[in-house]
């Protein structure tokens, strides 16, 4: 038959296997080695884009096993043929993938990866998560030096005045103003003048429906004399207290024209931020209470933030000659730090039949006051 003539073949001999696998070897050496040496960047330019011709082969012949290490260009698995053809920047930055931290930290990364990898990197400035909006002579400036100390809230120093003046400058330019945060801490300023500003509600409400709101009140009576206080150093001829409280003397009736009254009308301010933001998300810190008690107070405003509480009695100390508490170290200080001269003015004699017509005004909206926040503050006591 003839089939019969079909005789099996024997098996390669020991020798001619040995010998293949070699003649393989050397075959794949110069490629491996290109690979190894394209990932240390330690060749140069022409011999680089050579080395990744290779490797798309080398990719290529391994049927797509994982060759490429990171930092180097990745293409997303299971692309359609017309997203593997794009090239360009466009295209990098959609696949691009960052390596893990344990890498980062053993190897320098490629400036590709600048800003992006934060544990590299110096941070990056971010829109405000909380504000102090609030009031004008209510203890802003204290609160903000004492959160200062903690090493999770960047704040800035200056009141930006973003969301009452320069609001038409846009958030690029707001953003802009903030230091830069690293990922968990807290990007945060103070302006007063938002509490009062009829369109800061919604303007903030419109850059994050999240943010934390902080007022800082103190008694609305002691709160206006303070302001005049702070007007009458910087104009000493205008006119005397008694006489801006009212718009009649004879029938007592109050002007609340006027700022240093208006401001103190808290329960009609809250009205309007209620329009946007829920109670809960805003904090009402006692002014008096910051005075007597700041770590109980920043206790409650590190608790509202999210934060650990870091700041305790053992970084104050009272001044007795200001009669309000300083910090024994400053943010970025080991030096003892109290508020400027401007802080602590004496106030001025006022007429106590005006201060007690003034308690008498403020008595019905410091009640309301109470009710919608639900701390009573003692004003009236």
């Amino acid at each position: 038959m003839a089939f019969s003539r079909i005789h099996k073949l024997d098996p390669p001999s020991r020798s001619t296997s040995r010998k293949a696998a070699v003649m393989l070897g050397s075959l794949l050496a110069p490629f491996i080695l290109l690979h190894i040496l394209t990932d240390r960047g330690t060749l140069p330019s022409p011999v680089k884009a050579s080395a990744d011709r290779t490797k798309r082969l080398l990719y290529k012949w391994t049927a797509g096993s994982e060759m490429m290490s990171y930092g180097a260009d990745r293409r997303t698995s299971g692309a359609p043929a017309e997203e593997s053809a794009r090239t360009g920047p466009e295209l990098a930055e959609e696949s691009l993938q960052l390596p893990p931290p344990d890498l980062v930290a053993a190897r320098k990364v490629s400036p590709r990866f600048a800003g992006k990898v934060s544990p590299l990197g110096e941070g990056s400035k971010k829109l405000p998560r909380a504000l102090i909006i609030g009031v004008k002579k209510g203890g802003t400036r204290a609160l903000l030096e004492f959160l200062r100390v903690h090493p999770d809230v960047r704040a800035v120093g200056a009141e930006p005045h973003f969301f009452d003046r320069h609001y038409t400058n846009g958030l690029e330019w707001y953003r802009e103003l903030m230091p830069k945060t690293l990922e968990g801490q807290i990007t945060m300023e103070k302006t007063p003048s938002y509490f009062v500003t009829r369109e800061a509600p919604a303007r903030i409400s419109a850059m994050s429906r999240d943010t934390k709101l902080i007022v800082v009140v103190r008694d609305p009576v002691t709160r206006a004399i303070s302001d005049y206080t702070q007007t009458l150093s910087k104009k000493p001829d205008i006119p005397s207290f008694e006489s801006l409280t009212f718009k009649n003397r004879t029938t007592g009736l109050i002007d609340t024209s006027w700022s240093a009254i208006q401001i103190g009308i808290y329960a009609k301010h809250l009205d309007n931020w209620l329009q946007y933001f829920p109670m809960d998300q805003i904090l009402f810190v006692s002014g008096e209470r910051l005075i007597s008690d700041p770590a109980g107070e920043l206790g409650r405003v590190q608790d509202f933030l999210g934060l650990k509480r870091i700041i305790t009695d053992k970084h104050f100390y009272f001044n007795q000659t200001k009669g309000f508490p300083c910090l024994k170290k400053a943010e970025g200080s080991s030096k003892p730090h109290c508020l400027g001269k401007t802080k602590g003015r004496t106030h001025p004699n006022i007429d106590p039949e005006v201060v007690q017509r003034l308690r008498d005004f403020y008595r019905p909206f410091n009640m309301k006051f109470y009710q919608m926040t639900g701390r009573f503050f003692g004003w009236d006591d």
